[in-house]
């Protein structure tokens, strides 16, 4: 079951929720840079973490799922969210450039169902980042946090899934060190540098980009075997004269090779 969207909501609106809003739009801003010119969708709740994206994107849509809720965003500009079905995303085919799936995979009843439709509405050549909960980490124990609730995946399961859908994985990461505790929000940053290198396996998120890849197929020639009718009967010469035989072979060696003695020829499959 989805978290309501007021609830998440509430926890960016808190110091934990805006110290892990920092810490993962900066990975995001790391592995896309500010998306110029290009088509953005934010699926799930992806709001909090595309702000540095809208400027200089040609398109920024935020698609939240019918079971979660929707809220106007941006608060300051006409609005760019919409409701929508998990498995029948409203949009045409190779829409977008970059997806960012927040929220989205770990609560979903159908994960596959969900990434084909992240796979359908992605240009080809598009990318994909997921952010779900990593499974060592803390944060999906935290049932006070959106990231305690749901499926949390290791590297390994994320990947899978990914491949199952036909994107392929491109890159990964970690990010939120921190302990969800409120009390240690302020002190994120220094978890976040000292976390990376003591204990990199225990971060509270698992980042992975997926790229949508497009192959032409060419067909492989084959050799096909034709076949040809025989007559049954050989028809009879015209006229009746007589037909002179051969004269019988005395020597025992022939100018032409017999089936037996005549060398094999190989075919190559193509």
């Amino acid at each position: 079951m989805r978290r309501d969207v007021l609830e998440l909501r509430q926890f960016y609106a808190t110091a934990l929720g805006r110290a892990a809003r920092e810490m993962t739009a900066r990975k995001v801003v790391e592995a896309w840079g500010d998306a110029h010119g290009q088509d953005v969708l934010g699926l799930g709740y992806a709001t909090p973490f595309m702000g540095a994206l809208r400027p200089a994107a040609r398109r920024v849509v935020a698609a939240m799922p019918a079971q979660q809720g929707v809220e106007l965003w941006p608060a300051d500009a006409a609005n760019l969210a919409c409701l929508t079905p998990e498995d029948a995303l409203p949009f045409r085919n190779a829409m977008f450039d970059r997806i960012l799936a927040v929220h989205a995979v770990e609560e979903s009843p159908d994960p596959l169902t969900l990434m084909r439709e992240v796979w359908r509405v992605l240009a080809p050549t598009g990318r994909v980042v997921v952010v779900v909960a990593a499974r060592n980490g803390l944060w999906a124990n935290a049932e006070a946090t959106p990231f305690g609730h749901g499926r949390p995946y290791s590297r390994r399961q994320l990947a899978e899934l990914l491949r199952e859908a036909e994107l392929e994985p491109s890159g990964w990461t970690r990010a939120l060190y921190a302990p969800p505790a409120n009390v240690l929000a302020g002190w994120a940053e220094g978890f976040e540098q000292a976390g990376s290198r003591l204990w990199p396996g225990f971060s509270g998120l698992l980042l992975m980009e997926a790229v949508k890849q497009t192959f032409a197929v060419k067909p492989r020639a084959a050799r096909a075997r034709v076949q040809t009718a025989r007559p049954a009967l050989n028809p009879l010469p015209a006229s009746r004269a007589p037909v002179s035989k051969a004269p019988a072979q005395t020597a025992t060696s022939s100018l032409l090779e017999t089936p037996a003695d005549r060398p094999s020829v190989n075919f190559q499959t193509l």
